[in-house]
This record gives structure tokens, sequence and C-alpha cells, in this order.
């Protein structure tokens, strides 16, 4: 006799898992929502349901009912290839996602191309723009020659090192340094697995900026999520379904149904993702009023990492970072000043960013106020796409431009610039970019200074404003401070280890940072 037929009647000892492959993400998102309406399991669930009756679940209680955590359950994997860097910075901007990203540190960009941008008839600015790229992938490219020639003279290779696992961490190294003369029109590519429910205001987001190129990849997102998708296996079950054929005609018919369809992994879900207007029209508001408040005040000086202390109220806080994400200033001087406010004028920024909120629309990120720690960081875009990576955190990032100047690759862990003998090559290429770029701002073609922003080089610094609890803090200092990460990073985690250890003494004896100024083994990874 078994033990379970030993219980009270209704009594049941025996969980069941199992893992769920093969059903479609929409087909699967209504049969996990099927749990709070029915006492079907999974199995019986998936086996009663069409994708047609997922479509009418999904229309009625997602789009009438407003029942977006069913989006949540649907997971779609996509593949986005030959979008510039500063369309992929862009579109994984979100809190909820997952995916990579070709990397700067172990692939040779020189291949990977460019982005050329709509001129219309300003052929002046389209020549400046193609001269200007090609400069920075030249000085990228010997750059990456000098610096490693300069490392093969300084690291001897230990004789339990094979050669080429000496050769591919220098050249990683080299590549660290080359990295800053990347232009943000470089292309790249990435994966992303993401649910239904960030796919969805993803693609929203992506068809409100002002961007062409980012606008049409929301559109080719949310028709890659509506259209067919593309089936890894499809080669081997079309033969399969030819041989199955060729012995049973019907049966063959038949397999050819179940195993060939065509697959649509969110239909229903995505199709009336537009562009937010919330978003659009409060940004427009926002930069209003900052431009109104700030008219005549200089960019304050600030450093790699500020760790912002609390002394304003919440409301404070909310104005302040509203304030930030449609300005260019730090944090600190915008705080500051609209602490000085009368508290009506604070409430009028803060209904500023609520007032245009529809009825299905979230709150700008903006209002995830009240984390403990809050650094206001500038740095280099490069190193800002490895930082961007953390989702644990309010990011708060501010637009590209070049009034913050831009960084130059420190010795010490990397071979210098001035070693390789280029230093002053890779200052005129940076500063002729930024002149260039300047420029191509003033120029007539349609989006002129959107077109600008792709010749900034990576080594251009970009603002952020990163809120977060003590654990996040902790986590970060501790992994972006180890001696294999990037020289740009690793010094923001030092900074930030080095913000607490000021602020908050007694935690910051808790964070195991690595001393960003000691040297390290260049051959550790």
């Amino acid at each position: 006799m078994s033990s379970e037929s030993l219980l009270p009647a209704g009594a049941h000892n025996q969980t069941d898992v199992y893992a769920v492959h093969g059903a479609d993400p929409e087909v699967l998102a209504y049969a996990m929502a099927k749990y709070s309406r029915s006492a079907l399991s999974m199995r019986e669930s998936l086996a009663e349901i069409s994708a047609q009756r997922a479509e009418q679940f999904l229309n009625t209680f997602y789009f009438q009912y407003g029942h977006r955590s069913i989006a949540d359950l649907a997971h779609i994997a996509f593949a986005v290839e030959r979008l510039s860097l500063l369309a992929a910075i862009v579109l994984v901007d979100e809190q909820r996602w997952d995916g990579q990203e070709r990397s700067t540190r172990y692939q040779n960009f020189m291949k990977s191309g460019w982005y050329l941008p709509d001129f219309g008839e300003d052929t002046g600015s389209r020549k400046l723009y193609i001269e200007t790229v090609d400069g920075l992938f030249t000085a990228y490219q010997n750059t990456t020659a000098a610096v490693l020639d300069a490392l093969r003279q300084r690291v001897r290779r230990p004789d339990e090192m094979k050669q080429e696992a000496y050769d591919r961490t220098l050249r990683a190294r080299a590549f660290d340094v080359a990295r800053y003369l990347l232009p943000l029109a470089t292309n790249t590519s990435l994966g992303q697995i993401v649910n239904a429910r960030t796919l969805e205001t993803q693609v929203s987001r992506l068809l409100s900026h002002p961007a062409a190129e980012i606008r049409e990849l929301g559109r080719k997102l949310r028709d890659a999520a509506t259209g067919p998708a593309w089936a890894a296996g499809s080669q081997a079950a079309s033969a399969l379904v030819t041989d199955i054929a060729k012995i049973d005609p019907a049966l063959g018919e038949q397999a050819g149904a179940m195993l060939t369809r065509e697959i649509r992994t969110a239909p229903t879900l995505v199709k009336y993702a537009e562009p937010n207007q919330y978003l659009i029209e409060t940004r427009k508001a926002l930069e209003q009023a900052a431009a109104e408040l700030f008219a005549g005040v200089k960019i304050a000086p600030a450093p790699v990492v500020d760790l912002v202390e609390r002394t304003e109220t919440l409301e404070v806080e909310l104005a302040a970072t509203l304030l930030y994400w449609a300005s260019d200033y730090p944090y600190r001087q915008v705080r500051d000043i609209v602490a000085t406010l009368p508290e009506a004028r604070v409430n009028e920024i803060i209904e500023l960013g609520l007032r245009q909120r529809g009825r299905h629309d979230e709150a700008l990120r903006a209002f995830h106020a009240g984390a403990a720690l809050r650094f206001d960081i500038l740095m280099d875009i490069g190193g800002f796409r490895d930082m961007h990576r953390h989702r644990r955190v309010t990011q708060i990032q501010q637009g590209f431009t070049a009034v913050h100047g831009y960084d130059t690759p420190e010795s010490g862990d990397a071979a210098g610039l001035a070693e390789a003998g280029i230093l002053a090559d890779y200052q005129r290429t940076v500063e002729g970019a930024h002149a260039a770029a300047a420029r191509i701002a003033q120029g007539t073609a349609p989006e002129a200074a959107l077109n600008a922003i792709y010749a900034y080089p990576l080594a251009t610094k970009v603002r952020c404003l990163f809120k977060m609890d003590f654990a996040e803090a902790q986590y970060i200092s501790e992994l972006r401070s180890a001696p294999a990460g990037h020289f740009s990073y690793r010094k923001v985690a030092w900074e930030m280890y080095k913000a607490i250890e000021r602020q908050h003494p007694s935690l910051a004896k808790h964070i195991r940072a690595t001393d960003f100024d000691k040297p390290i083994d260049l051959l550790q990874r």
C-alpha cells in the first residue's frame, strides 16, 4: 500500500514538477493564467487550448480588463542584428530585461559596419559625417595595434601560459583602450529574452523616440513579435515531412501541419503597441521647464561619482529627478536649486511628470524615488554600457552630449596612450569628432541634432543617476572593481565604495572592493 493511499480523503503529498517545452508563448501564457480561473492542470489546459482560444482570452482579459500580468507569462527570444550602439543602448534600457550584446572586449568591431542616418539634401553634413566615422574607425584600428604592441613589450608571457591565451588576453586589453574611439554609429548585435509586457512597453518606448533608426527598430520588433517567427529546426522538420509524405502522403500532410506550421510568438499581446504620448509630451514639457529654471546657470563641476546624501523631502527628490532627466546638470546641483523653490512650484514640476499619463501608463521611471543611496555618475559611454546592465538599480540617464567632454584611457592597468606613442592622435581624433558633430547638428537634415550624436565616440562622457539599496551598492562595488574588469568601470566601482566609506564607514567595512589604485596582473582574466 502506498503512503499516498494512507492519507485522509482530499490530502495529497506528492508535488508534481515538470518543465514545459514547445508551446507557443501566448498559448503558454493563457494556460498559466488559467490557474487562477480553472482547476485544470497545465497538461490538461495545454491539451484543450488552441491559438485562437488564446487570442480570444487575451483580447478580453488583457486589453479590455487591463490584466497586464498575464503578459509576464509569455517569454519571447529575439535576435536583433546590425543596429547602432546608440540604438542598442536605448533598446536595452528596460528594468526587466535579459540579453547579451556583442562585446567590445572580445570582438574586433572593424568589420561590423556602421549606421548612416538620413541627411536629406544636406550633402555637406553627410560627407562630414562619413569622414568623421571613417576617421574614428581608422583611429580605432591604429590604437588597437599600437597598444597591443606596447603591451607585448611590457608584459612577458609566463612559461606556463600558452601563446594563444597570452595573445587573446593582451588583445582584449588593447580593445579595452581602443573602444573609446568607436562611434555610437557602430553596428552591433544582441539577443534578448523578454516577457510580452516588457516587450510591449519596449516597443512603445522605441516608437516614441525622436531618432528615425530607433523608431524603425520599434516597428521591426513589433513586426517580429506579431509575424511569423524563425524556427530553428524548420529545415530538419521539412525534410522529415518530405520523407514521411513519400511513404504516406496523407500522413505527410498531417505531419506537415504539426511540424512546419507557422508560429507567431506574440500575435495578440504586442499588436496594439503604439508611440507613448505620455512619454513624448512629458519629455517636452520637462525639457522646457528645465531650460527656464536653469537659464543662465552654468553646469557645476562634479566628480566621477557623487553619492548625494539625503537631505530633501520626497517631493523635492521627485521634482529634482524629473528635471535631472530633462537636463545636463549634476543631480546635486539640480536638487539644491529645486530645494529653494516654493512648495507650489515643486508640486507644479511633479504635476508636469504626471499630467499626460494615460489610463494604462506606468508613471515615469523618475518616480521610483526613496532609495537610500543615490550615485550621480559621470563616465565614458563605453563604461556606462557596462554599468547599464545592472537591473536592480533605478537608472535615470541624461541625453548624450559633448558638453561634459571626454575620457582618456588611463595607464596603470592598461598600456597608456602616451606609452604607445599615440596620445596626441587620440586627443586630436576625439576632439575632431566632437567638433564635427557640432557642425552636423547645425545642418539642415531632418534630424540634424540626432544625426550628430552618432558621431560621438564612446570616450564621450555621459551622466546617469543610479538609485539603489545597500545590497546592490555592495554587489556593484565588489563585482565591478575586480581586476578582470574594464578599468573604466573598475574606477567607478572603487569610487562608489570610497563614497560609501566616507558617509557610512561602519557599512563600508562589509564591502570587499578591490583597490583601483593598486597594480594588477594584466594577464588575469
